[in-house]
């Protein structure tokens, strides 16, 4: 963006001490052309208006692009003839993509006042506060008009009533009430008799935040005043009631109107419609647009946008969208709020292409979706794990000149750590701070989230102290994190231990904090410490959901005791919990487990009975079963039944339908249904594809145990270290038989499966293998070859693929970055590990992750002291300055392993 050569600033004083221009010969020669903004353009400006006729001068024309509010106040700070400087301030505004702002009004408005045009000033002046955009607009304006009325002699200018009026409703537009009250008394004090228009400002502006009471204070002088409340006086005050959430009065303001003789308008109908449906009263809110016609109003935008979020909100997205339209033939244009409303609404049920549509709808009817806009289908896309889409959401936000907010990027870094690329996450950090925003706590927990998601606690542990730095408090979403992850390690009696130590920090465990916790004592075999933890929930007022009662249920079922695990369902309900399908399908699911398929199907019709309808996981859990009986009819049953209830597969399911079909020698089905996989955009994962591929090569195919029957019990390191390529051609070849299509992702597995087990140079067969059809290595498969040479010591190697990652646009994982730098120091190759360190400085990452993962748990856990201080060297000589806190805990690393 360009910058502005403004001498008057936002927020400086309006007063401008007028400077005599002695000579004009001493202003700069105007340029003949102009590429670029030119230097000292208010004085260029001021040159071309001191000549005659100078609306035509053709320097103007080029110089009009370049100008801003701000040129102008900088021009009117010179000894400009007022008539002149009027003249040239009424013709710029006419110019198209030009809008004057308060600045360059009040310094007109100056000008005017000095040379005495009173009844002119007068029209700038409220012209300067309806052009209030922002709080600090409004600040400004009332600072301006206090000074002209506190002025003396000739920069004196007192208010008139209508200026009074028109300030106190731009405060109470911006709700600054105080200042609102403030105003209203020096109104008073300057002699001055309110109106009703006053009074009516002053209504609206309480009944905007609910005060009604003092509302009707000011009700109660426009009756004393010998005035009569309007249609605007009641208005206002059906706002106040709804404000309030009391509708019962609100309604009664609306019933009153006809009888005091006021007509009742579109805004009096639209205030009480959104406060019915703030109060869930959506049907008596469309009874009531309905009824507008009778006083003959017709619906407005915000009417229709109201009555659309709320059936929005309420799951009625089919009646929002036929209200959507209805307002379109009616010939009520949508807005961007109403445009925005939909977009989350479709964003929220996952209809990202429609969403999307409505977003090319807005732009094609030269509408401006905010932020507000972009945010909502950018946390639509991330939530469908659509990163890609998410970011190019974020591109056409920016190329349309609207600024990410910290909103925007919590979206973006959750949706980057759900997908396991905490490296770009941390990289949006530093655009967060470069662009000035102020991470917030859902920010960090998103981080510490994605960092306990790849197994780093010691990262999501130095992002709290990140945190504290930053005046940020750890909560109990943060600590569930922590608590969840340890669990999840095994690390149960740590995870007690940072438990008990919340507390004392002030913060109270919650229902999640209590679940995870249960469940990690359940994962261990220690169940009684779950339930005397469930009695601990209790005594703390922590209400336990279904969630906390369900892993108990499921840590008694994998210890075989059925009864108890019955018997806490039935204390579910007496605690007035009620069991969920998941409740049922453990049991379901660990009774089939047992052989007991009887009392798994008494429980399944029980289920049923109540209304509780089994999901796919249930399905999953009977289709595991029969397929390790080998009981096709029932597995054809399952099949036509969640046909017939419309249940998709998920992944786990299809998995479970590959697996069970091709062990038992199904290879025909087993492909027919990784088709319909594919179809369905679910990426195989490797242990189906290892299934599929052990079955093709007829390694043990007919000589499994049932037990080993499943989606997830062949051994994957075991299939992919003795793997012959070929097998891997059959497959590719079958799936193409069976009509799969065969895309980056699958390759992407497979390479993943040879990298795991050390074998390059069959995954760089497969990576020609794909090029060769026309498809590039995703940055995945980059990353699974980068660690794949990292741990064989290939570094050569390592280092061409960082410079295709890197040249090709994509982020190498830092844990690569780790082993490949190490590595290279280890084998003596100093340059190279150098350059490469440099090469990473230059890629976006965050700094602070690069020095605690290369420099602290890479070199300094390696004793590479020495190396340790160049690379951070480095690191300051290019700019790339860690935290002070990373720093620190750089120095006090550095320190001990230097004494040790």
């Amino acid at each position: 963006m360009r910058k502005s050569a403004a001498i008057i600033k936002p927020g400086e004083r309006y007063l401008i001490l007028l400077k005599p221009y002695s000579s004009i010969a001493s202003l700069p020669p105007i340029p003949s052309s102009l590429d670029s903004e030119p230097a000292d353009l208010s004085a260029q400006l001021l040159s071309i208006l001191s000549r005659p006729n100078w609306q035509k001068h053709p320097s103007l024309i080029k110089l009009l692009p370049y100008l801003t509010p701000s040129h102008v106040s900088s021009l009117f700070a010179f000894n400009l003839d007022p008539q002149t400087a009027l003249n040239f301030f009424n013709w710029i505004a006419h110019r198209p993509g030009f809008k004057h702002n308060v600045h360059s009004y009040s310094s007109m408005l100056n000008v005017l006042i000095l040379a005495r045009s009173l009844r002119l000033a007068e029209k700038i002046r409220i012209s300067m506060i309806n052009a209030c955009r922002s709080i600090e607009d409004v600040l400004f304006v009332l600072q301006v008009f206090r000074e002209m009325n506190a002025a003396d002699g000739q920069l004196k200018f007192e208010p008139t009533l209508r200026c009074y009026n028109t300030i106190l409703m731009i405060l109470s537009k911006f709700l600054l009430i105080d200042e609102m009250k403030s105003v209203y008394l020096e109104l008073l004090n300057n002699n001055i008799s309110p109106n009703i228009y006053t009074f009516n400002a002053m209504v609206n502006g309480y009944c905007k935040i609910g005060n009604v009471i003092e509302a009707e204070l000011y009700v109660s002088k426009i009756v004393q005043a010998g005035l009569h409340p309007d249609t605007f006086t009641y208005t206002s005050l059906i706002l106040g009631h709804c404000r309030n959430k009391d509708v019962g009065n609100a309604y009664k303001m609306f019933l009153i109107m006809p009888q005091k003789g006021c007509q009742r308008n579109e805004v009096s109908y639209t205030n009480l419609i959104h406060g019915l449906c703030e109060a869930g009263r959506i049907n008596e809110a469309l009874k009531l647009f309905i009824d507008m016609t009778q006083d003959n109003c017709c619906p407005t935008v915000r009417t229709y946008t109201v009555l659309i979020h709320a059936l929005c909100g309420s799951g009625r997205k089919v009646e929002a969208l036929n209200l959507f339209n209805e307002m379109k033939e009616k010939g009520c244009e949508p807005n961007v709020h109403t445009y925005t409303v939909l977009i989350d609404c479709l964003c929220k049920e996952n209809k990202m292409d429609e969403a999307r549509k409505l977003l090319s709808e807005m732009l094609e009817k030269g509408l401006i979706p905010t932020v507000v806009t972009y945010n909502a289908l950018i946390d639509g896309c991330c939530k469908e794990e659509m990163i890609d889409d998410a970011f190019e959401i974020l591109d056409l936000m920016e190329s349309n000149n609207c600024g990410p907010n910290t909103r925007t990027y919590n979206e973006l870094i959750c949706g980057l750590c759900k997908k396991r690329k905490v490296h770009k996450a941390m990289a949006l950090l530093n655009k967060m701070l470069e662009r000035k925003l102020s991470p917030s706590l859902i920010t960090y927990n998103s981080l510490i989230h994605g960092q306990c998601k790849v197994n780093d606690l010691e990262s999501a542990y130095r992002l709290v102290s990140l945190m504290n730095e930053n005046g940020l408090v750890p909560d109990e979403w943060t600590y569930s994190v922590f608590i969840d992850t340890l669990c999840k390690e095994g690390r149960v009696e740590e995870a007690g231990t940072l438990f008990d130590s919340i507390k004392a920090k002030g913060v109270k465990a919650n229902e999640v904090i209590y679940t995870a916790l249960i469940n990690g004592y359940c994962k261990v075999g220690k169940i009684d410490v779950g339930h005397s933890l469930l009695e601990r929930m209790l005594n703390d007022a922590c209400s336990p959901n279904s969630c906390t009662y369900n892993v108990l249920i499921e840590g008694l079922c994998k210890k075989k005791k059925m009864k108890e695990a019955s018997s806490l369902v039935a204390k579910m309900l007496t605690m007035g919990v009620k069991p969920t399908v998941v409740t049922y399908t453990i049991l379901v699911g660990e009774m089939l487990k047992d052989g007991a398929f009887d009392h798994a199907l008494e429980v399944f019709n029980h289920m049923v009975s109540i209304g509780c309808q089994p999901d796919v996981c249930t399905y999953t859990a009977l289709l595991h079963a029969y397929f390790s009986q080998g009981m096709f009819e029932e597995v054809d049953y399952v099949i036509a039944k969640m046909n017939e209830e419309r249940i998709l597969p998920d992944l786990v399911m299809y998995a479970v339908l590959i697996g069970g079909y091709a062990r038992l020698g199904l290879t025909h089905r087993a492909f027919d249904f990784l088709k319909c996989m594919v179809d369905a955009r679910y990426t195989p994962s490797l242990c189906t594809l290892s299934i599929l591929i052990k079955n093709l090569s007829h390694e043990n195919q007919m000589k499994q145990t049932r037990s080993e029957i499943g989606s997830d019990s062949v051994d994957i390191a075991d299939v992919w270290k003795t793997l012959e390529y070929e097998n891997v051609l059959k497959l590719f070849e079958k799936m193409v038989e069976h009509g799969c299509t065969i895309d980056a992702s699958i390759y992407g597995a497979l390479i993943s499966g040879f990298c795991q087990a050390g074998r390059l140079e069959e995954a760089q067969g497969l990576v020609h293998h794909m090029k060769e059809r026309g498809m590039s290595p995703s940055e995945d498969i980059y990353n699974s070859l980068l660690d794949c040479c990292c741990k064989l010591g290939v570094y050569t190697e390592a280092v061409r693929l960082v410079d295709a990652m890197v040249e090709s646009g994509l982020l190498p994982l830092l844990e690569s970055y780790k082993l490949l730098v190490c590595g290279l120091f280890i084998e003596g190759s100093n340059e190279k590990a150098k350059a490469v360190f440099c090469g990473l400085l230059s890629c976006g990452y965050n700094y602070d992750e690069v020095a605690w993962k290369v420099l602290i748990d890479g070199l300094l856990k390696r004793d590479l002291v020495d190396k340790c201080s160049e690379l951070l060297d480095i690191m300051e000589e290019k700019g790339c300055q860690p935290n002070l806190l990373t720093y620190s805990m750089l120095m006090e690393g550095l320190e001990r392993t230097e004494n040790n």
